[in-house]
């Protein structure tokens, strides 16, 4: 490559190049690219921008802490317990409420039980036996109540029996409730206290109202008018969950208590506020010999001889999860560029689609294709093509020089010796007609003219 080509690539760095467009007068592709453009334009600004905010940064790491607390009191009269008071020592399990907690509405009881032998319940299938062999001992009752001591209990003269165990004796009551224990547990009210943070941002808020008031949270109650009391009511908040409190409180079941936060920081702090929503969490439409909810705990203690004794307790209720989840937002330019570069994205994408329709499915396509592409000849073609059309024009030129004879001979011959008359040679032989030079002349004429045709 020689100094010259160099130095008109370095040159050519430095040019500009703009693209060429042709004005198509289609009223029909008109009318679908300017819907295009409006769809695309209502989709940035109402839903990209206005709906899902992505002009935001956006903090999806909530930092939460949740602080639970029941208060009510119930009173029961049974065979079992006598009359008890109950409190909120009583009947919330764990006593310290977090993000989870238990309050029992039910309880079956066996009493007085305390470390013995006594016979397995005959409800148990590996406890059945037909003779001692069958209880091996030292062995233990699978989802029974002890050990095997090798003993099979019999009662009168019947073939089948139960394996004697070493248990809390007597074992537990096989019994199914009939109806709820604590009646007034639905006047019960729980205390949600919520905080939240997004590091992002560095922002924190409660769902506690900001009052100087001591006694705001002994009187309120949550509500669709009060959303900054965090004090529940425990019947609402199962109607609002779509179930009721008989149904509950005879097996039990799961609660679920959501709290969601979609703080726009763009507005002021007061106007990032929580939203409640509740459901049930256990399937209450599925038939299981397992439904509801239940487990058992027991109280121990001893008698004046000192031998341990222990009520045992299963516990049916309502199982409490407090579920916080949410987001925050705050303008940022960087996600602001990314969202309009990708709507002028679709703008091209609108065209490129209506030229499509223009050039390929329209019925003058062909047309429109022609007109939007030119064809370019290569370089050699394009050489050939100027020195023929130079050296026309110079012929052009000579013969306009030339004045014309009668005989259609040039006035002048050539000075050149071999074209002297000698006799031997014709001169109008080997120096051409006026006649023949006008034809090449005009062909020449008509092959520039089909060269800008085809160069246009």
């Amino acid at each position: 490559m020689g100094r010259v080509d160099w130095k008109r690539l370095c040159l050519s760095l430095f040019d500009y190049k703009t693209e060429k467009y042709v004005v198509a007068k289609n009223k029909k592709v008109g009318l679908l690219y300017r819907l295009l453009q409006l769809s695309i334009l209502l989709y940035l600004v109402l839903w990209v921008f206005l709906v899902k905010k992505s002009y935001q940064d956006t903090d999806t790491s909530l930092q939460s802490a949740v602080v639970t607390k029941v208060k009510g009191v119930a009173y029961t009269n049974t065979s079992e317990l006598g009359e008890r008071l109950w409190d909120v020592a009583d009947y919330v399990i764990p006593p310290q409420g977090e993000n989870v907690f238990f309050v029992v509405t039910n309880l079956i009881v066996t009493a007085n039980q305390r470390q013995g032998i006594c016979a397995e319940h005959e409800d148990i299938p590996d406890g059945i036996c037909f003779q001692d062999h069958d209880c091996h001992a030292g062995v233990p009752v699978i989802a029974g109540h002890g050990v095997k001591t090798g003993r099979c209990l019999r009662v009168w003269n019947s073939t089948r029996g139960t394996c004697e165990i070493f248990a809390w004796c007597p074992v537990e009551t096989q019994s199914n409730p009939t109806e709820p224990l604590l009646r007034e547990a639905e006047d019960f009210t729980i205390f949600i206290k919520n905080f939240i943070r997004f590091p992002k941002f560095n922002f924190s808020k409660a769902n506690v109202l900001e009052t100087d008031n001591k006694h705001f949270l002994k009187s309120c109650r949550f509500g669709p008018k009060n959303q900054y009391c965090p004090i529940f009511h425990l019947g609402s908040v199962l109607r609002w969950a779509g179930s009721s409190f008989q149904d509950m409180a005879l097996k039990g079941g799961v609660i679920g208590i959501h709290i969601e936060w979609d703080c726009d920081l763009d507005k002021a702090a007061s106007e990032c506020h929580p939203h409640y929503y509740f459901n049930r969490l256990d399937n209450k439409e599925t038939k299981s010999v397992s439904s509801g909810y239940n487990f058992r705990f027991a109280r121990y203690y001893r008698d004046a001889a000192g031998v341990e004794f222990r009520n045992l307790m299963k516990a049916y209720g309502i199982r409490f999860d407090v579920i916080v989840h949410g987001k925050a937002g705050k303008f940022n330019i960087i996600p602001t560029i990314i969202n309009v570069g990708s709507g002028v994205a679709l703008m091209g994408a609108g065209a490129f689609f209506c030229d499509l329709v223009l050039i390929y499915i329209i019925k003058k396509g062909e047309f429109y294709r022609d007109k939007k592409y030119e064809e370019v000849r290569g370089r050699e073609k394009r050489s050939l093509e100027s020195k023929a059309k130079t050296e026309g024009e110079e012929m052009k030129q000579g013969l306009e020089e030339d004045e014309p004879l009668e005989g259609g001979l040039p006035l002048e011959q050539p000075s050149n010796s071999s074209w002297k008359r000698n006799g031997s040679l014709d001169p109008q032989i080997l120096w051409p007609s006026r006649s023949s030079l006008q034809e090449d002349a005009m062909m020449n004429a008509k092959q520039h003219q089909i060269l800008q045709t085809v160069e246009t």
